[in-house]
């Protein structure tokens, strides 16, 4: 808990000299308006809020440490040492004395789902389950406990599987029908995969005959009948079924999203895949005041021709890098590979446990090249998710292919993961003028799981972060989670990068580690380079957004192993106090 006090400060006047002489009085009329002057200068600096007696990490250029801190409308006025703050400080400022505690810039997630944070209400929380009964319970539970309607469908929160459960598998509709004979059920996974229930592939028209979508596959079992998994773009046959949440419903769900992120630290992010509805919805919470997390919307584009990409261009509600200080148009999202702890990462390389396995195409690569090049034409930026170094080779052809019909330099095209990539394939995207948006935290829970079916070479270069940052400088590259994919503690992150640590203690590619100066410039200053807005925010410096975070310890200076403990005391947006630990019901 940070106590505060309101300070006011007085300031004396001068009198003015007096006599008989009219020079005299001359002399107190000028000494007079100097006085008044000076008032209303002292009174034009008076913050808003000052903060003092802390230990302020700005991450500035130098990487200056200092005392305290001076706010107003919504901006840094005055960084330096408490004694110098104190000049800010007039009749109506706040005054927070931070007794020693570490104060960071906002940081910013630079790659995330925020929107889907918010249905944590609303959906079967299945991240908890270790066994496949154990999920199999939590789904019967959400259901009796929400007292579901049979027919009325069920969801649940991401998840991995592979991963998380016991019996490293997904579950089958049988399992799932099972627990839920009345109900359709969606069950998510970290993205990539689904499960479906029997009711669930019903309504979605999925037989022994239809046929596996373009850049996706139904799997079934060896009488041609669907197991209930789904992948890539097979997710859709049934996600398409499922009724959208109406705008209202969207505005609350962003709300609570932004909440939880807020506690987390991040004060700025960018939510990849959202429909034009859903950029509707952060467009309007910002207009109405409530928005809390400066926001970089990724339009999604699930085209599967060139042709019918054009189309949406056309009719594209938006224009790239449109918008205001709260929500920015941040190019548009396509998927062109899975994922590493999925096996469908499109990999050069067959997977270690699995000779004949190169991943998954997510998409046709040559409607693919043509729809960079449409986008680019129409002013739009392309960032695209790939994941194996076979998918960054595509994308990185069909970027140079765009640049060679319209240069992209200085466009900030992205590579969005790149968790496999070459030093190569970097130095490649370097000389393109193309952007890698890296997660270190798929090495955290899932690494075991990267390492069981990549092997322990690959394994160990997933997340070149220290080639990216070498390579690419913070410019080029920023640090996030793809959450809900992954937890979203920025703290783990950061101890993550400097460690490359699993839960286990397990060093994953040492030489790809950072400093703690370095990482934390990758979750600060790197971010906003993704929405132009590298000038307005990312340090604590005169002139920028006034977003930063009150820490619970020292980051420089506490042990490794305690680094992913660290917990938020506070979050400040635009001067304002949007997370207080202490204010939370305990």
């Amino acid at each position: 808990m940070i106590p505060m006090t309101s300070t006011i400060a007085s300031h004396n006047a001068r009198k003015p000299a007096t006599g008989r002489r009219l020079l005299f009085k001359a002399l107190a009329a000028l000494s007079a308006a100097a006085t008044l002057a000076s008032c209303a200068s002292i009174a034009a600096t008076s913050a808003d809020t000052v903060y003092l007696d802390g230990k302020v990490i700005t991450v500035d250029k130098r990487f200056s440490i200092a005392q305290a801190l001076a706010i107003k409308d919504g901006r840094f006025v005055a960084v330096g040492s408490s004694d110098e703050i104190r000049k800010y400080v007039g009749s109506g400022t706040r005054v927070v004395d931070l007794h020693g505690k570490t104060v960071i810039p906002g940081l910013m997630d630079s790659h995330s789902h925020m929107i889907g944070a918010g249905t944590a209400e609303t959906t079967a929380q299945v991240i908890k389950a270790k066994t496949v009964a154990d999920a199999q319970a939590i789904i019967a539970d959400f259901i009796r406990s929400k007292k579901i309607p049979a027919g009325e469908w069920v969801q649940t929160s991401r998840w991995h599987p592979p991963s998380q459960l016991r019996e490293q598998r997904y579950l089958t509709r049988q399992e799932l029908d099972a627990v839920s004979p009345d109900n359709p059920v969606f069950v998510q996974t970290v993205g990539h995969f689904a499960m479906a229930n029997t009711k669930a592939l019903q309504l979605a028209g999925i037989s022994r005959t239809t046929k596996d979508p373009v850049g996706g596959k139904i799997f079934r079992d060896a009488n041609g009948d669907a197991t209930g998994v789904l992948e890539e773009t097979a997710i859709d046959l049934v996600a398409d079924k499922i009724p959208k949440p109406n705008f209202d419903q969207l505005l609350t769900q962003l709300a609570a999203a932004q909440r939880i992120y807020n506690e987390s630290g991040i004060t700025s992010t960018v939510d990849a895949a959202l429909t034009e509805e859903q950029i509707d919805a952060y467009f309007t919470l910002a207009q109405r005041g409530q928005s809390s997390v400066r926001t970089g919307v990724m339009w999604i584009s699930r085209a599967s021709t060139a042709a019918e990409f054009e189309q949406m261009l056309k009719r594209a509600k938006y224009k790239d890098n449109s918008g205001n200080d709260w929500v920015r148009t941040a190019g548009i999202k396509i998927v062109a590979d899975g994922g590493m702890t999925l096996k469908s990462a499109l990999v050069r390389e067959a997977y270690a446990d699995d000779a004949h396995n190169h991943g998954t195409l997510a998409l046709d690569p040559e409607a693919y090249k043509q729809s960079a090049v449409l986008a680019n034409n129409y002013g739009w930026r392309v960032g695209t998710h790939a994941v194996g170094d076979a998918a960054v080779d595509l994308v990185l052809d069909a970027y140079a292919g765009a640049d060679k019909q319209k240069s992209i330099m200085g466009r900030r095209f992205i590579v969005i993961h790149g968790s496999l990539m070459t030093k190569e394939q970097i130095l490649r995207a370097k000389q393109l003028g193309v952007r890698v948006d890296a997660q270190n935290v798929f090495m955290w829970d899932k690494a075991a799981t990267v390492e069981r079916y990549m092997g322990p070479v690959l394994a160990n270069r997933a997340v070149p972060t220290r080639w990216l940052l070498d390579t690419l400088g913070v410019e080029g590259t920023a640090a996030g989670t793809d959450n809900q994919v992954n937890i979203l503690d920025p703290f783990v992150g950061l101890y993550i990068m400097v460690t490359r640590k699993d839960p286990n203690g397990k060093v994953y590619g040492a030489e790809q580690a950072l400093t703690r100066e370095e990482a934390l410039r990758l979750y600060t200053n790197a971010g906003p380079y993704y929405t132009f807005e590298e000038k307005k925010k990312g340090s604590i410096e005169v002139g920028k957004f006034a977003d930063m975070v009150v820490l619970s310890a020292d980051y420089l200076s506490v042990p490794d192993a305690q680094i992913k403990d660290i917990k938020p005391l506070q979050t400040i947006v635009d001067g304002k106090v949007v997370y207080d630990a202490s204010a939370r019901p305990q």
